[in-house]
């Protein structure tokens, strides 16, 4: 009752200030691309932001490049016209689009410096305000927790939201949804049953923290499928050993958000075979783009607006935390501050898929 009390609170409060405007956004697009540059047309076109706040690269169309290709091609050109310009505090969240790399190859484990290619971008701001930052293991979230919206200099990143899904198709109906979004519908918590984790703990949390009569909770050995007019839904995805499907036939309503404790799930956004179903680590056979596991563009096909992704292993705790992601939500904030409240770290593993100005309405 206090935890709802307190979203309550939380909902009147952040509904008062101020949310991230167009004017705040810059778009990433890769001229070598043709769906970048559509993706990146249609996003500007029906957020009316200024053709001058589009920042065209030359890049590979590889979803996997080399950090120097990283630096040269990407990370110099963003922060060259954000100087020009002397944007660097002004704007606040950065877009990519299908077509811009997506990773950044390199060594692993909690000193590695492999990396999605937009949690790298999440740090450049520290780098052009002088104090670079380590690029191998995690750097600290600054924004990590907070439920107040988010701004420059407080919090010194950027957020970062890649417009993508398995075609321009599936990518023009998540942004057309985020136009819809609406405080309604339920939030789907899922555990794996007998994990004493700290991932069924978050879930668990989850519960508390949002109103009464619009979470389904399940602790059994099942998988929930089949639920109607989903707002949220969270869950251990493929680790889970008795989620055997990558369509749980949830219906999705505009607005609803997904996230995962998948490794891999964000590894690609290429459209795996139709016959292809989630396997395991031993059958490599069953394998899609090097992992058996479940894939976070599925949702956005299947009628999410917006999901986290990992591109390699992130290791449980800096996965996204429901409890953190789902009740800011519900309070005002917008999807991509959503989310990055939601994650510990950058300069990690993390994607953040959606509209970033998705903002729900009453």
């Amino acid at each position: 009752m206090l935890a709802r009390r307190i979203l309550l609170s939380l909902t009147c409060a952040v509904s008062l200030c101020r949310a991230i405007t167009p004017a705040e956004v810059l778009i990433i697009v890769n001229e070598n691309s043709p769906i970048s540059r559509t993706i990146a047309e249609y996003y500007a076109r029906r957020r009316a932001i200024p053709s001058n706040q589009i920042v065209r690269i030359s890049a590979p169309e590889d979803e996997e490049i080399t950090r120097p290709v990283f630096q040269a091609r990407i990370a110099g050109p963003v922060s060259e016209l954000l100087r020009r310009n002397g944007w660097i505090d002004r704007i606040l969240v950065l877009v990519t689009t299908s077509g811009v790399p997506l990773k950044i190859s390199g060594s692993f484990g909690m000193t590695g410096d492999a990396a999605s290619v937009d949690s790298e971008l999440a740090a450049l701001y520290q780098d052009l305000k002088g104090r670079p930052h380590q690029i191998t293991g995690p750097l600290a979230n600054p924004y990590f927790g907070k439920d107040v919206p988010f701004r420059h200099p407080q919090f010194p990143i950027y957020l970062v939201a890649r417009l993508t899904g398995y075609n321009f198709s599936d990518t023009r109906a998540m942004i057309d949804r985020a136009f819809q979004a609406r405080n309604r519908g339920v939030f789907v918590l899922d555990l794996k049953d007998h994990d004493l984790s700290d991932g069924n703990s978050w879930l668990k949390t989850a519960s508390n923290f949002l109103p009464a009569g619009r979470v389904v909770l399940d602790e059994s050995t099942t998988v929930i499928r089949g639920t109607r007019d989903v707002l949220g839904y969270a869950s251990w995805g493929s680790n889970d050993p008795q989620r055997k499907d990558r369509n749980l036939g949830f219906t999705f309503l505009p607005g609803a958000l997904v996230t995962e404790y998948v490794s891999t799930d964000g590894r690609t956004f290429r459209e795996p075979p139709a016959s292809w179903t989630l396997g395991d680590w031993k059958g490599r056979a069953t394998h899609f783009a090097g992992s058996p596991q479940s894939l976070s563009a599925d949702f956005i096909r299947q009628g999410a607006t917006g999901v986290s992704g990992h591109v390699y292993e992130p290791f449980l705790g800096f996965t996204p935390r429901p409890q953190i992601l789902f009740p800011n939500y519900l309070a005002g904030l917008t999807l991509v501050e959503s989310y990055y409240a939601s994650m510990p770290a950058v300069s990690w593993m993390t994607v953040v898929v959606g509209d970033p100005l998705c903002r729900l309405a009453p």
